[in-house]
């Protein structure tokens, strides 16, 4: 058995024995450890594989990072892809869903699918243009003028369980 910092760190893909559904959350170079370890933990709770796409804006042996993920790594389907480029590479045919402010279809409005990846951007910076242009869809959370976003965790956590909302019954039949 690895350690919290070893699991976080290796560079390697862990699978979780308690995987509930093909869906994924993937985070585009993230900022701020507090906000990938709540990630970490949503998507342990929910039974949904995370992928990180490095680099991060901070080392994943964050001690930030492992307070807000705590024990929950363990329960984890958790990949680290070195680059867009290599994450790109690894998703085949699947759905990526882009989490932007620069959206016109509200995520609710959205039709998920059981193995879609939904995937949120830097919090200080979203993402560049062509990680933006590959996206099959994108999707925002209305907000009341003239505020312009939400913390990406908790972002990441309304259209989530919309997801696992929506597709739970396809994945029960």
């Amino acid at each position: 058995m690895f350690s919290i910092a070893e699991r976080i760190v290796g560079m390697y893909n862990t699978r979780a024995n308690n995987l509930v559904y093909p869906m994924r959350l993937a985070l585009y170079q993230p900022d701020m450890p507090p906000n990938t370890g709540t990630m970490m933990r949503l998507c342990a709770c929910l039974g949904v594989g995370i992928d990180i796409i490095e680099p991060c804006g901070f080392a994943l042996d964050d001690k930030r990072l492992k307070r807000a993920a705590m024990d929950y790594i363990d329960h984890l389907d958790f990949t680290r892809h070195r680059s867009w480029e290599d994450f790109a590479a690894q998703i085949g045919n699947r759905r990526l869903i882009l989490l932007t402010t620069k959206a016109a279809i509200p995520y609710t409005d959205h039709a998920f699918r059981p193995d879609d990846i939904l995937m949120v951007g830097r919090e200080s910076a979203g993402v560049p243009d062509d990680v933006h242009n590959r996206a099959d869809a994108r999707i925002l959370i209305p907000l009341r003028p003239p505020l312009r976003s939400l913390n990406v965790a908790i972002s990441a956590a309304m259209a989530l369980g919309e997801a696992v909302r929506q597709t739970e019954k396809l994945n029960s039949v």
